[in-house]
């Protein structure tokens, strides 16, 4: 699970950058879908959109939804140390307290928030 160790601001800077579309302000469906080691119509699944929908994605809709996903990794950053870490927990680890569904599993049903609360709760001593 999740370990606490020092985030570098550079490694965090470095991450975001990654997620970035190319000459926009707005983070990208593909790169994101990269980090998460999923195709882009399995990233639209998980964030309950139509795949055509990620072919803008600079819309209000698409990037809420990627905001939400970056929020829960970023979060998850702060306590593992690593972006990477953070991202392969957010995709592969069963949550014990959520029916062993992982956070990408959670997202998907709607539950982003419960995921946010998971974390925080790790942040505050809670058992994983």
């Amino acid at each position: 699970m999740l370990h606490p160790d020092a985030v570098t601001q550079s490694g965090v800077a470095r991450f975001m950058a990654s997620l970035q579309e190319p000459r926009t302000p707005y983070i990208s469906p593909d790169r994101l879908a990269e980090v998460l080691g999923m195709s882009k119509s399995g990233l639209s699944k998980a964030l309950g959109l139509h795949r055509n929908t990620l072919r803008n994605p600079g819309s209000d809709t698409v990037q809420g939804k990627l905001q939400e996903v970056v929020r829960i990794i970023m979060r998850a950053t702060e306590l593992c140390g690593d972006p990477d870490r953070a991202a392969y927990w957010f995709r592969n680890e069963p949550i014990a307290a959520y029916r062993n569904q992982t956070a990408l599993e959670l997202v998907a049903a709607g539950h982003a928030r419960a995921v946010m609360q998971f974390i925080e709760d790790l942040e505050n001593g809670a058992n994983g």
